[in-house]
């Protein structure tokens, strides 16, 4: 039987580390693509090398050429200028733009029956630009962020309550910015909402201490954004679709009339399976959490209404 295959476009630190991730699970053969001549070639050969001590058979290769993605089942975008401090994701728009649109175009020639993941910023409006440069149905363009925003919502509600990150759940819509909404009341510690477990106070500054997640990251690191954590989260989305697992995660997708929007790319909980976006979660939202999701889709929309 063959196994799948996996193109991941970018070999900078997000790339890398997700084809790691990938390939050490045994989950596919691993192509990474790079524009920088010997750069992919490099990281895939020393990705290899490290099979026989971690043990998994996964073909890594790297290459210049899309003629070696052939046949991909998901191809994942990561490619593009990462953020420097100081720099908002707006700033990288029509640079990144112009990356994406190249490398989907591309991609989509040689795997037309591929699922997009997109993980380069500003995330939700590259989906955008992936689904116009693909022509792919809305099912198989998907942004990764939600999940990345939840795991982060995660781990700073595990370390303020002191309890296993596995038993906390967290749910975040919206955006992938400083617009996102995380919804206090179905994030969970063994299914209990923390708005039962710390004060108000306490809530709204985890929840801010997620909307500025990355900038967070990026100002310790100076020289780079972060990369471990969305390479995992990008890994979990890959999982799901190929494991067919309905794993239900909150991902960018364009959304057709739910949550009352319309033609817009947009963080929600969605079913992930073989087909990509199975179906989308719609959840009733409170008065004042619509209107903060109508805000962050407005924000999207304004940075779309700039695509070059």
């Amino acid at each position: 039987m063959a196994r799948n295959k996996v193109t991941v476009i970018g070999a900078g630190n997000v790339g890398a580390t997700t084809a790691q991730r990938i390939a050490e699970a045994g989950l596919a053969d691993v192509v990474l693509v790079d524009i920088v001549e010997g750069l992919p070639q490099g990281k895939g050969l020393d990705l290899a090398e490290a099979a026989p001590i971690v043990g998994h058979d996964s073909r890594i290769i790297g290459t210049n050429d899309y003629a070696d993605t052939a046949g991909s089942d998901i191809v994942v975008v990561t490619s593009g200028l990462a953020r420097q401090p100081g720099m908002s994701r707006d700033d990288l728009l029509a640079k990144n733009a112009g990356i994406v649109r190249a490398v989907v175009a591309q991609a989509v020639d040689h795997s037309p029956d591929a699922i997009l993941i997109i993980v380069t910023n500003p995330l939700d409006v590259m989906c955008h630009v992936a689904m116009a440069a693909s022509g792919f149905p809305r099912e198989r363009v998907l942004g990764m962020a939600g999940v990345l925003d939840s795991a982060r919502f995660r781990t700073f509600i595990a370390q303020e309550l002191g309890v296993s990150v596995e038993d906390t759940h967290a749910f975040v819509l919206g955006g992938h910015g400083d617009t996102m909404v995380p919804l206090s009341r179905y994030s969970t510690v063994a299914g209990v909402p923390i708005t039962e477990l710390m004060t108000p106070d306490r809530v709204r500054a985890l929840e801010e201490r997620t909307a500025a997640g990355g900038a967070e990251v990026v100002a310790l690191l100076k020289t780079g954004s972060a990369f471990y954590a969305p390479a995992a989260s990008t890994f979990e989305m890959v999982e799901s679709i190929l494991l067919d697992r309905k794993r239900v995660l909150p991902c960018a997708v364009l959304l057709a009339g739910e949550f009352g929007v319309d033609g817009l790319f947009v963080g929600v909980p969605v079913v992930l399976g073989a087909g990509g976006m199975e179906r989308i979660f719609e959840i009733t939202l409170t008065a004042d959490e619509q209107v903060a999701f109508d805000a962050s889709a407005a924000a999207v929309r304004d940075v779309v209404a700039k695509l070059p």
